[in-house]
């Protein structure tokens, strides 16, 4: 496995427990407010390097790779609905909220970064380290 998918899946287990603690933690709490501002800064990040070192090698192949080029449209258009409902939801709760609306949300935020996580992972991750051995 390549250095940066090692890092990539690395971040994203930091994610998802900083977004855990958060949950737990609640919105209520300055600690959980905090939590949640971490977790944003860590997806930004890690998007980031995503975008600046695993795409452009994977839009490269996909130059010569039509189901490839398919697979990166997929994904890219996946990312862009999950992008604007993490950005939403980060708005929503940056100065606190409903305790309860908080629980509901978070937890539907959760599940959809999970399901992407493990998408990318099979798919997206397995295709870099097959470019990249």
């Amino acid at each position: 496995m390549s250095q940066l998918i090692i890092e990539l899946k690395k971040e994203h287990e930091v994610i998802a427990n900083i977004l855990g603690e958060a949950s737990k933690l609640g919105i209520t709490s300055k600690e959980g407010q905090m939590k949640l501002m971490d977790a944003k800064k860590g997806l930004l990040a890690h998007l980031k390097k995503e975008d600046d070192q695993l795409y452009p090698v994977l839009k490269k192949a996909a130059q010569n790779d039509q189901n490839l080029g398919r697979t990166l449209d997929f994904y890219a258009k996946d990312m862009e609905g999950i992008s604007k409902a993490a950005v939403a939801f980060f708005n929503k709760y940056a100065q606190g909220g409903s305790g309860m609306e908080f629980a509901k949300d978070i937890g539907g935020l959760f599940s959809t970064l999970k399901s992407r996580i493990r998408k990318e992972e099979d798919v997206l991750y397995k295709e870099y380290d097959r470019l990249n051995p």
